[in-house]
C-alpha cells in the first residue's frame, strides 16, 4: 500500500505493508537517528513527533500515520543549524552513549513547543518515558532548562 505523509518536513509517498511498524519503516528508508531500543514502547528510544505529539514509533503501525506529519530528531535540527534544544544538550553533557539522545531531543521539543518555561517537574514529566543508563537525568533537565532560556531570548 502507498503511505503519504510530511517526513521532516518531505512530503513523501513510501510503499508499506499494513503490518509494517513505523519504526521499522524509517530505519528502512535511513532514518536511523530513530533508534531500536526495547520493541515494546517502554524506553522512549524510538520516539518521533506525529502531528506534533510525541509517541514510541515500534508501538504504531506505519498505516496510521496516513497525511500526518512525521518529524525525527533529523527535522528538528541539523550538523549545520541545530536547533538549541541539540546544542545545549551537547553543551551540558548530556549526551553520553547518544543511544537515548533522539528520543529524549523529540520528547523535549514536544516540551518546548508548548511551554516556554518549563519547570523542572515538567521537563521530568516531559522525559519520563525516555530511558537512560548513562546520564542519570541530571544532564538533560539541565540541558531542556537551558535551551528553553535561550529560546526565550
Amino acid at each position: 500500500m502507498k503511505l503519504r505523509l510530511a517526513l521532516n518536513g518531505n512530503n513523501q509517498t513510501l510503499h508499506v505493508s499494513p503490518r509494517d511498524i513505523l519504526l521499522d519503516v524509517l530505519r528502512r528508508e535511513g532514518h536511523f537517528d530513530v533508534k531500536r531500543g526495547c520493541n515494546s514502547g517502554d524506553c522512549g528510544t524510538c520516539a518521533v513527533l506525529i502531528n506534533g505529539v510525541p509517541v514510541n514509533s515500534c508501538l504504531v503501525f506505519a498505516a496510521q500515520c496516513e497525511n500526518a506529519v512525521v518529524t525525527t530528531v533529523e527535522g528538528i535540527g541539523t550538523p549545520d543549524h541545530p536547533h538549541p534544544l541539540q546544542v545545549a544538550f551537547n553543551e551540558t553533557g548530556a549526551v553520553q552513549c547518544g543511544f537515548c539522545t533522539p528520543g529524549m531531543v523529540v520528547s523535549s521539543y514536544a516540551l518546548l513547543r508548548h511551554k516556554k518555561n518549563p519547570t523542572n517537574a515538567e521537563i521530568r514529566e516531559s522525559l519520563e518515558g525516555n530511558l537512560c543508563r548513562c546520564t542519570g537525568y541530571v544532564k538533560p533537565i539541565e540541558a531542556v532548562a537551558l535551551a528553553a532560556k535561550r529560546m526565550r531570548k
